[in-house]
């Protein structure tokens, strides 16, 4: 029998173990292809990923991105040690307004103390002020009702006038009389009068110039519309100035609608009522007759009585051109001037050139 050949068994070939002389740490395992990335590349991959730049410019030995340094914070002062923040001696200083020893409110309204207790009466909505105003037309008409002449009045007003003016004068110079002046007065003036002259002395000066220089009628009539019109402007315009159209600074279409709609109610009571109850003068200006001038006719070729107007006609004429220069005269601004002084004066010239051409 042929003898069957026997297959040598395959030899196993392992990989030689570390000699017992070598330590641990010169000993490697094998690494395989997908064993040469470490953890560093394994980062950069995540954040090239993120940012998709290049792998090129990320190196394993990027530095970290120093954070800035905060700064080094001020030793904080025990408490109770004053830093002048808001020490009230801070505010006053030798070119300050002496008025900030009296509140440190930056606001208007700091500067007159009763108006901080009576914001809506006093401060927002200035009623014993408008009162005030208001008084002086009814007391004006009840001296006419009198027949009291004007040129006995207007002396009265000058003899208030000077005192009033030299006692403004005088809390200007001392602060000490003017705290105490804003104390008791405090309720019938503005925060702009603190620092400057008081309304009623342009007030006073301006009811006196009427009075003293113009005719009767007029002059009364002035002070009328300024003490009428001015508190309704000013009503009026604070209520709902801000959905008109404004015409300049602090002057809106409301108020300015509403001095004209009182001038002419104003002029109505007065040449319609209180002169046919009372008696003309002689010093009048208007006696119930508008005429056009006799050079105006001839340019509009009429002949007669054409041009003249009487009776409620024209008073209605007289009334609406009232109405007319009492706005006007309460939106112009003259330098800045207080409105108590221009809006008489100017009212008052307006009246005497519309009666000087058409009387």
């Amino acid at each position: 029998m042929a003898q069957k050949s026997v297959i040598p068994p395959t030899p196993q070939v392992s990989a030689p173990s570390p000699a017992p002389s070598e330590g641990q740490e010169s000993y490697f395992a094998p690494i395989s292809g997908s064993g040469t990335k470490d953890n560093t590349s394994f980062a950069e991959d995540r954040a090239r990923a993120r940012s998709r730049s290049p792998k090129s410019l990320i190196t394993s030995t990027a530095q970290p991105v120093s954070q800035p340094k905060p700064p080094p914070s001020l030793p904080s002062p025990p408490n109770g040690t004053p830093n002048g923040h808001l020490s009230p001696s801070s505010a006053v200083s030798s070119t300050s307004s002496y008025w900030r020893t009296i509140s440190r409110s930056p606001s208007p309204l700091g500067l007159i103390p009763i108006h901080r207790s009576f914001r809506s009466f006093i401060h927002r909505h200035e009623i014993p002020r408008k009162a005030l105003h208001l008084s002086i037309g009814f007391f004006t008409l009840n001296l006419y009702s009198r027949g009291i002449s004007t040129q006995s009045i207007h002396p009265w007003l000058l003899g208030a006038l000077i005192p009033i003016a030299s006692t403004d004068y005088l809390r200007h110079t001392f602060p000490a009389f003017n705290r105490f002046y804003i104390r008791v007065l405090g309720a019938l003036m503005r925060e702009s009068e603190v620092e400057g002259w008081n309304g009623v002395i342009w007030y006073l000066l301006g009811a006196w110039t009427v009075l003293r220089f113009l005719p009767k009628d007029v002059g009364v009539m002035s002070v009328l519309l300024l003490s009428w019109c001015d508190t309704a402007a000013s009503t009026v315009g604070r209520l709902y100035g801000r959905y008109t159209p404004r015409i300049r600074k602090g002057k809106s279409l409301a108020g300015s609608a509403a001095a004209m709609g009182v001038g002419i109610l104003t002029a109505g009571l007065f040449w319609g009522w209180a002169v046919p109850r009372y008696g003309f003068d002689e010093a009048f200006m208007f006696h119930g007759v508008l005429r056009v001038p006799g050079m105006m006719k001839e340019m509009l070729g009429w002949n007669g009585d054409a041009g003249t107007l009487g009776g409620w006609a024209a008073l209605g004429v007289v009334s609406l051109w009232s109405g007319i220069v009492a706005s006007a005269s309460e939106v112009v601004d003259i330098f800045g001037w207080d409105d108590n002084l221009t809006i008489p004066v100017l009212s008052g010239i307006g009246l005497w050139g519309f009666f000087k051409v058409f009387c």
